[in-house]
């Protein structure tokens, strides 16, 4: 069984528009300044509880009002679909997988509410064998238990794993899997900075990699 595993946001999605827009939208409706995007792709990747926490703390939010802060939140990520494509050749890439023979899951921290919507809104659904979102499990990545679920859920022992960020590359390490990195993801430190066993910024290698590492 060939499998290989992706991560969603930064990996096969530019999201970060999106999810930029719902970080500030919650910060007008506060009577708080909006933070630029490149300091809100530091709060991503560990799921909207880290998320929030961050935003909180830079955007000087009172952590008190966390539960109905977050409730808004989800809302305007939920709306954040409109905003997000996918990357350039994401899609084909995906269709020649499944050519080739390969079973492919997803494995997100992102909370069921706005993967379903960004799913939607992209006709991305029916691409995966299996989805893992960030609620799925009470553990999230790096932690490797939602990527070994996503495994189990192809029915396969192994696989690959496709990812942008250093939690990808940490949970790869931990699931003992190989980790291809998207170089053209929400990127927030340098390469050499997660271990990784193949890089591309073109969807189109991707394949061919895939195949290489099998």
């Amino acid at each position: 069984m060939k499998a290989v595993v992706f991560d969603l946001d930064g990996t096969l999605i530019d999201s970060l528009p999106g999810i930029a827009n719902a970080a500030n939208t919650l910060l007008q409706e506060e009577g708080r300044p909006t933070l630029p995007q490149g300091d809100i792709a530091g709060f991503v990747g560990l799921g909207e509880i880290v998320f929030l926490k961050r935003l909180i703390a830079a955007g000087g939010l009172d952590p008190a009002r966390f539960d109905r802060l977050m409730e808004r939140f989800i809302l305007h990520y939920k709306n954040a679909a409109q905003m997000t494509g996918a990357f350039p050749g994401a899609r084909e890439a995906l269709c020649q997988l499944r050519a080739d023979g390969w079973t492919i899951g997803l494995c997100t921290n992102k909370p069921t509410g706005p993967l379903r919507a960004v799913l939607d809104h992209l006709e991305l659904d029916g691409a995966f064998d299996t989805i893992v979102a960030g609620d799925t499990l009470d553990r999230r990545k790096p932690d490797p238990a939602p990527l070994r679920h996503t495994l189990d859920g192809l029915g396969a022992a192994t696989g690959i794993f496709v990812g942008d960020s250093p939690v990808d590359a940490e949970t790869a390490r931990a699931a003992n899997v190989p980790f291809v990195l998207f170089t053209g993801g929400i990127r927030t430190v340098a390469l050499d900075e997660m271990p990784h066993d193949k890089a591309f910024d073109d969807f189109s290698q991707l394949p061919a990699i895939c195949r290489a590492l099998i």
